[in-house]
């Protein structure tokens, strides 16, 4: 069972800009809570309690004060600045320490992840001993995405980044989960033409050995990028949507915290006090009556 977690929160946000030039691209809000809680809750809801949240230098002070610790969660919570963007395998390299020669799994700090059965989705992924895991979900324009072809016994046949060319429209999510050899093979990737270490390299390194498995998130399921404009508030769309029609809210941090017994209410209750007078503290009082 993978027990630590990172999530990358660094990178310019460029496609976001002028939005993210004064303020990091995960501290946005997406409805009624920052972008970083959506990645977060995702680790939480697959039992991991050990994260470390990789950030740009200079900005960690910033995410220190809406998310110190973790101890308002019952969870580690470190952080570690990069300098500047190298690629996503680079997060092992950064974290070889933290990941202390444990299976890891990682998520882009950009991502949503929503679905009825997400939660044993993540469960089933994170209880990968060797190897490394992918989660896939259809897409209309696989040609701007990572994708992986699958046989009829659901093996990767072959993953690829951006195909020109249609192979298969299932894409490759930013969530991701490794054995304890992540960190070796990360080291010994090679710079793309674009002078950075690939996440398709690091994938075909376990293809190659054939360890490379994947899940479906399923036709119920929702994954979006906020990475665009355009897409970032097609996923505050869809969170006001399902949360004003359902009553309950998605990425509810201290709610997992609760569910998962790694916190009791009166946790729940500093909370409050630490969040103020917002519609996302009438919604933790609801949960010191249940």
């Amino acid at each position: 069972m993978i027990t630590k977690g990172i999530i990358l929160a660094g990178g310019t946000g460029s496609r976001m800009s002028p939005l993210t030039k004064a303020i990091n691209k995960q501290l946005l809000p997406i409805y009624d809570k920052p972008l970083i809680f959506y990645p977060l809750s995702i680790l939480m809801l697959a039992k991991i309690k050990d994260i470390l949240i990789i950030v740009n230098k200079g900005q960690m002070e910033q995410y220190k004060k809406l998310i110190p610790n973790g101890d308002n969660l019952g969870i580690k919570i470190t952080y570690k600045e990069q300098d500047k963007p190298r690629g996503l395998p680079d997060a092992f390299i950064l974290g070889e320490k933290f990941i202390n020669n444990k299976n890891v799994a990682m998520i882009l700090g950009d991502n949503f992840f929503y679905g009825q059965n997400l939660s044993s989705i993540l469960l089933k992924s994170a209880k990968i001993k060797e190897g490394a895991g992918i989660l896939l979900h259809k897409v209309q324009n696989p040609e701007l995405f990572g994708v992986a072809k699958m046989n009829k016994n659901k093996k990767i046949i072959t993953i690829k980044e951006k195909p020109k060319k249609f192979i298969s429209n299932d894409a490759i999510t930013g969530l991701y989960f490794f054995d304890k050899n992540v960190v070796n093979y990360a080291k010994k990737l090679k710079p793309s033409k674009r002078g950075e270490l690939e996440i398709i390299d690091l994938l075909m390194m376990y293809k190659n050995k054939n360890k490379l498995r994947a899940n479906f998130i399923g036709r119920g399921g929702a994954w979006l990028d906020t990475g665009s404009i355009d897409d970032y508030y097609k996923t505050i769309a869809f969170v006001q949507a399902v949360e004003n029609r359902q009553g309950l809210k998605i990425a509810c941090i201290e709610e997992i915290a609760l569910l998962n017994e790694w916190i009791n209410k009166e946790k729940i209750k500093r909370s409050i006090k630490f969040y103020g007078k917002c519609q996302y503290s009438d919604y933790l009082k609801k949960l010191l009556y249940k």
